[in-house]
């Protein structure tokens, strides 16, 4: 059984040429998903969105670790 997801909309916040993209759930009203989309776009450069976006960020926060036990073999499965 899967979990529940909610289906979503890519939006893009940038105006101009750029990127910008959040997805926003489906399920809620018209008028509650216009207001959330108007109050993400007016308050978008509160977001980092990139990287470069957090100078002095710990490297222990953002980097991703994998755990292996040492001598085992990587499993390849197919997608």
């Amino acid at each position: 059984m899967k979990p529940h997801q909610e289906e979503t909309k890519l939006i893009n916040l940038e105006t101009g040429e750029g990127m910008k993209e959040v997805k926003v759930g489906t399920g809620m009203t018209a008028p509650i998903r216009r207001g959330l989309i108007t109050l993400l776009e007016e308050y978008q450069d509160i977001f980092a969105w990139s990287y470069q976006d957090m100078p002095g960020m710990d490297l222990d926060i953002v980097q991703h670790k994998l755990p292996l036990n040492p001598g085992s073999s990587p499993v390849k499965q197919k997608l």
